[in-house]
């Protein structure tokens, strides 16, 4: 099994048709039952034992065969995809390497899972810091809660992003529609929206979107030119509610300064992503401790952030 820890009666091997393995565990109580991957310890499914429904995005390849990818140690993309650190070039793709990454499980319980990931020869080609970056799951009642954790294990500082992409299901009950559903924050934003380029890329010049206004109605052309990208929103709770149910979920999401909302054209969720760091803008110097919202971690520090999903 490719050096999986012991399998419990909560973890189950998959293979996929190119013939790799992946761990899927599970933890449950009486009201929610949890997935997440070994790969990427990414959060597949968020299902209500109560109201009998998957939160999550189901992951058609179709659209986006995803569900939650976690983003480090970039969000975004780097212009060029190239960023420079004391006189060396560095090449990372889109969100970086940890969703495409094996994790390895380091707590296992009935209601909580830890993930861990550390440097490797192959992260160092890319990425030259030493860290242990470890996510923890816990349930409790209907919630779940996600700990997201950056040691700098190297010498000197350490520069990062960090952020989470879980997409929702939308709709999320038989018999309602799409354009049914809004989004809501804590209090009323008066927000710009900064435009992602076609490279993906931040642009020079925002647009203003919201307007002391505290909610977002969805319909799938507003994803048509990417995401929504957002800096400093001052909620620090979202919600995706309809008027024509009553079922619904709240994330809180304490110390992310940016948030991105995005789905891919036509699918059937919308992703609420929270960010420690953004993409680079277009006119970026490409400096990797320049990066604007890139966090600093020094030396034996440890970074911690989290998220509360909550359903109704």
């Amino acid at each position: 099994m490719r050096g999986y820890p012991e399998m419990t009666d909560r973890a189950i091997l998959y293979r996929n048709k190119q013939g790799n393995e992946y761990m899927t565990s599970v933890i449950e109580n009486e009201q929610l039952r949890i997935q997440v991957n070994s790969k990427g310890a990414e959060l597949v499914s968020i299902y209500s034992k109560r109201h009998g429904l998957e939160y999550m995005w189901k992951g058609d390849p179709a659209f986006w065969g995803k569900h939650s990818p976690v983003l480090f140690p970039i969000i975004g993309a780097l212009k060029n995809n190239t960023c420079y650190f004391n006189g060396k070039e560095y090449t990372l793709n889109r969100h970086g390497f940890a969703r495409e990454k094996e994790f390895t499980l380091i707590g296992d319980s009935t209601e909580s899972l830890a993930f861990s990931l550390t440097h490797d020869e192959e992260t160092q080609l890319s990425y030259p810091f030493l860290f242990a970056f470890r996510i923890h799951y816990r349930i409790k009642e209907n919630t779940l809660e996600i700990h997201y954790q950056v040691e700098n294990k190297g010498e000197g500082p350490m520069f990062f992003s960090l952020g989470a992409h879980p997409a929702f299901a939308v709709p999320l009950v038989p018999g309602t529609g799409y354009d049914d559903y809004y989004i809501l924050f804590e209090q009323p934003e008066t927000l710009d929206r900064w435009s992602v380029s076609k490279e993906g890329l931040i642009e020079k010049d925002a647009v203003p979107f919201l307007v002391q206004q505290d909610r977002i109605p969805l319909n799938k052309e507003l994803f048509y030119k990417d995401a929504l990208v957002f800096k400093k929103p001052v909620s620090r709770t979202l919600a995706i509610r309809s008027g024509k149910t009553d079922r619904g979920l709240k994330m809180e999401m304490d110390g992310f300064p940016y948030l991105g909302i995005w789905a891919a054209r036509h699918a059937d969720f919308v992703c609420l992503e929270p960010w420690c760091g953004i993409a680079d803008s277009v006119d970026a110097d490409q400096q990797l401790d320049h990066k604007e919202g890139i966090q600093r971690l020094e030396q034996g520090g440890v970074f911690d952030r989290a998220l509360r999903i909550s359903l109704f």
